[in-house]
């Protein structure tokens, strides 16, 4: 049986309807076949604000900022990729080739914490998607949004899988030397030809780990992510992800299970037929061990590490690697207490 050949730098070339469409249109494959390889379209986003609020007792943050809206990364296994369906796109193809930009980020931004409504907290920077996903090399967006945050002194905490974000070393070090800032890297394999599958898109892992170097040897608190942890594909590589991360300055870990909303659960299962078909059914039934029996929970406390035996294992696994590496402890807590807003023009001061 002849296979299709899964197009070069994305994680899948399914689009699957959107589920809430009451029309759809599949080309055929005469269509398919001369449409080649999709380029990445990106669309103004013209959102009015810019920060999204979390209630999840899963999360150790309620606001987050996310700059683009989809991500090139094209990660198979992304949890992000159902959010694609509320813009009338699909959480396939489209959430890696069609980006929504925010321009404005900065501005909304700013304009958020200049309002005497704003308390200042902790801000996630890729509470969604990737913040430094490749258009930022040439957008800046996120680099904007962290020029605000300086200029606030507002504590913001960075989860990316990407080395870009060694380009801004100078103004995360600038918070980071008011306890404002750290930065977490998601490192999910040490195989090139394994992450090159998952997240075709996404730094290496080499580049990820000198990325960890360079924000450590910066003196900025630096943490790792092993994000998701796949049972069955990478969860034998724990140990040896935290080994490696500690050697290279990292002073913190942690982890997540895979997580497969509908319908990331059909395009991780015909992912994993097409690169990984005599593994397949090795890991959606390790999967399924730690879901009671399915590939997805949304239970709050049990979404994020499974439950049954194999979740312990792994979680035994982990906790065992991190001590021995020193990775067991969070980073330190950030700080608002420097945070200041610039007075206006024409503004006095107050003299008591």
């Amino acid at each position: 049986m002849d296979r299709r050949r899964p197009l070069a730098g994305r994680g899948t070339d399914n689009n699957p309807a959107n589920r809430y469409e009451q029309i759809y249109v599949e080309p055929d494959d005469g269509e398919a076949a001369e449409a080649g390889a999709p380029p990445t379209i990106f669309y103004r986003d013209t959102s009015r604000s810019i920060l999204a609020e979390n209630d999840s007792p899963d999360l150790d943050f309620r606001f987050s900022l996310n700059p683009y809206r989809g991500c090139e990364h094209g990660c198979i296994y992304c949890y992000a990729r159902p959010s694609h369906e509320y813009l009338s796109f699909s959480a396939g193809l489209d959430f890696e080739r069609r980006i929504l930009v925010k321009p404005d980020a900065a501005e909304l931004l700013r304009r958020t914490f200049m309002s005497p409504r704003w308390q200042p907290q902790t801000v996630a920077l890729s509470g969604n998607t990737d913040c430094y996903q490749p258009v930022e090399q040439r957008l800046q967006l996120t680099r904007r949004c962290l020029e605000v945050f300086s200029e606030f002194v507002n504590p913001v905490s960075i989860t990316t899988k990407s080395a870009l974000v060694t380009r801004d070393l100078d103004l995360v070090c600038d918070l980071a030397k008011h306890g404002a800032a750290h930065v977490v890297l998601s490192i999910t394999s040490l195989d090139g030809a394994l992450a090159r599958h998952m997240e075709p898109r996404a730094a290496q892992p080499d580049r990820r780990l000198e990325a960890v170097h360079s924000l450590s040897a910066a003196g900025i608190p630096t943490g790792i992510l092993i994000a998701p942890v796949i049972p069955g594909l990478n969860d034998e590589e724990i140990p040896r992800i935290l080994k490696a991360a500690a050697a290279a300055g990292a002073r913190s870990a942690s982890w997540t299970l895979v997580r497969l909303p509908e319908p990331v659960d059909r395009l991780f299962v015909d992912w994993l037929g097409e690169h990984f078909p005599q593994r397949c059914e090795r890991v959606l039934g390790r999967i399924r061990a730690c879901r009671d029996g399915h590939l997805n929970d949304t239970c709050y406390g049990r979404r994020l590490r499974g439950q049954g035996p194999y979740a312990e294992h792994i979680s035994t696994l982990f906790e065992a690697a991190a001590r021995r590496h020193g990775l067991h402890q969070p980073l330190p807590p950030l700080k608002a207490n420097a945070f200041s807003r610039p007075r206006r023009a024409g503004e006095q001061l107050a003299f008591c």
